[in-house]
Formats: C-alpha cells, structure tokens, sequence
C-alpha cells in the first residue's frame, strides 16, 4: 500500500497540522503576496504606456513574461523561506511509501516541475530556432525535436523531482498495474491515439505546415500532440483529429515530398471556334500568369487538353503545375479571370447550355354532331 495512513487518521493528523498554523504569520504573507501583484500590477501599466511609443513597441510583451515567470517563482521560492521556521510546513502530512510527504516537499516538487517546463518551453521558443535555422531544418521536423526536447525534460524533471522527496520509484509499479488494468477496460482509444501522436512525431507521415485533406476538408496541420492534432482550415476553422485517424483512415497530404502540384482549369468554348486559337489563348495565359507571380512553372511545361465536344461547346482543360500547392485556389482564380480577359480580347465565345424547343401542332379532330 503506497498510502500507509487510514482515512479517519488522515483526517484526524490533518487537523492537527491545521492548528499548529500560526494565522498571524499566514495574514503577513499574504500581504507581502498582494504588495508583490501591486508593484506587478503597476509596472505593467507603466511598460503599456511606453508600449504606445514605437521606440518601445515590444516591451509590454518582454516584461509581461519576466514578471509573471518572477512572480510565480518568486513567491513560491519566498513561501519557503518565510514559513522556513514553521513546524507544519515539515509536519508529516501523509505517507508515500516509505516517504513521509510534508508541504516543503509538495511546494519543491511543484517548483522543480514548473521550472523545468518554464526552461523548456524558452529553449524551444529562443534557442533551438536558431539551430534549426542554421542547419536548414523545416518546420515540421523542427516541430517534431520541440516536442521530443519538452517531453524529454518533463519526465527528467518528474523522476528528479520524486528522487529529491526520496521517493522510491518502485512504489509506482501499483500505479503502472492499475494504468494497465484501465488501458484494457476504457482506455483503448486514449491509448492508442497516445501511441499514434509518437508514430506521427518520428515517422512524419504528416507534419505541421503539411496541406492536408480529410474528407473534403481542406487544411493546415497547425499542431500534432500526444493525443490529437489540431488542422486549421482554409476558412480559419479548427479541426480536432483524433491522431488514430491518420495511421487508420486515407488521407491526402499535399505536401508530402514535392511541393508541385498540378492545376486543371476547365473551360468550354463555342462550336465554330478555331480550336488551334484556343490553344494558344490559353497556353498564353499560362505564361503570363507565370510572369506575374512564378507561382505557375514552365517545367513541365503547360498543356492543353481538348477533351470532349460536348452538348454546348468544345470542352478544353489547360493543365499547369505550380510550385506551392497551398496556393491552388488563388492561382486558379487568377487563371480564370486572365483566361475570360483573354477571351473577350479574341472573341472567343464561352457559351451557355441552349435548349431549342420544337411544338408540333396537332391534327384537327372533327366534331361529329
């Protein structure tokens, strides 16, 4: 039993650290703690003011993360010094094993884990872009080491933070048993998304920044987690995935190796149309388009499809690849309105369904009287 203390005595030795608390020494320091988030409070208002002033635009940003991080760990860190002499701060409050486990020790194991999680999170945001830059990774893979690198120091800090209240790891196996017995009965899903976030990390059959699509719907991996991943839609939507989907279910994922994609643009003509003239109006929308914005590639070099006479007109597909296939629908408008300008300048008809409608009249019938 990792709890060697019976509800009844717990309640009853919690009772006994309640009042051994000295509640003159508590109203002390919660007003130091208030004198703390006034000074805060004020220099906050200050670093708004010379916000407004272009010369100190970011400063509001930089100092609010100084003093929320000096805040948080200054009060903890003056929580343990000012109470240092108190005798409920090392009474015993319950037993872990063979730990007795006080609130000095909760109070340091909280520290020790917010600290290390404060540090990863600013050597992935300040330091680890600039080797991923010098070394010319992508997004999606420096991605991936963030979350390894966070992940590695959390539980480093969780297994430092269990050893310092001289935990014994052992004692933890009950915890393993129980977690094993909960992944059979309820925790099939949660599990096996938990395993599929780690296949996705390592093996990248998708990576933040991929263009994917899901039945229909068309996004950006924004955030791959342990449990799901986050897809922003072209609509500025987000889509919470299950991360079980993407190892189990078809997914079109655009960006997977090349970038180029290829763009048809159909269009339909009228009959009688010199179909020679077509071609090169079209081919010739495609250059321009490339001078334009580059977006469209002359290698492999644009093509013109006549693929069907149809009902109203003479069915054409210019057939372009373009070199980022994020800007698929802006390129194709751009396409559509050049090749309309194009055609208006050429008297090329773009026809309209027609439906002639023949009345046969009738035979008079005679009226017998």
């Amino acid at each position: 039993m990792l709890l060697t203390i019976q509800p009844e005595e717990l309640t009853k030795h919690w009772y006994e650290v309640f009042e051994q608390i000295e509640w003159t020494e508590v109203l002390l320091f919660l007003f130091y703690v208030a004198c703390i988030f006034l000074v805060r409070a004020v220099v906050l208002a200050i670093s708004r003011r010379l916000s407004k002033k272009r010369m100190f635009r970011h400063v509001d940003s930089i100092l609010r993360s100084i003093l929320n991080w000096a805040t948080t760990y200054g009060i903890l860190l003056f929580m343990i010094f000012y109470f240092s002499e108190s005798g409920w701060m090392f009474n015993r409050l319950f037993d872990l094993g063979n730990v007795e486990i006080t609130a000095f020790l909760l109070i340091l194991v909280i520290l020790i884990v917010s600290l290390a999680n404060r540090a990863a999170k600013i050597i992935t945001r300040y330091i680890l872009p600039n080797v991923y830059q010098r070394y010319h990774l992508d997004r999606g893979l420096s991605y991936t080491f963030d979350r390894m690198f966070h992940y590695t120091v959390m539980a480093i800090a969780i297994l430092v933070s269990l050893t310092t209240v001289g935990l014994d790891l052992s004692a933890l196996t009950v915890f393993a048993g129980v977690l094993g017995v909960g992944i059979g009965f309820g925790l099939q899903n949660i599990a096996s998304n938990f395993i599929s976030g780690i296949i996705l990390l390592f093996e990248r059959p998708i990576k933040v920044g991929d263009r994917v699509i899901i039945d229909d719907l068309i996004g950006d991996v924004d955030k791959i987690s342990l449990r799901s991943t986050v897809i922003k839609t072209i609509h500025n939507e987000h889509v919470i995935v299950p991360n079980s989907y993407f190892l189990e279910e078809q997914v079109v994922n655009r960006s997977y190796g090349d970038p180029r994609m290829r763009l048809v643009v159909p269009v339909g003509v009228a009959y009688g149309t010199d179909a020679e003239k077509v071609k090169r109006v079209l081919l010739q929308a495609a250059q321009e388009e490339h001078q334009e914005g580059g977006v469209v590639l002359l290698d492999p070099e644009p093509f013109v499809n006549f693929s069907a006479f149809g009902e109203s007109s003479l069915d054409f597909e210019l057939m372009v690849w373009i070199a980022n296939s994020n800007q698929i629908i802006t390129t194709k408008s751009a396409l559509n309105f050049r090749i309309n300008r194009l055609f208006a300048e050429q008297d090329i008809e773009i026809p309209f369904p027609q439906r002639d409608l023949h009345i046969k009249s009738m035979p008079e019938i005679k009226r017998e009287y």
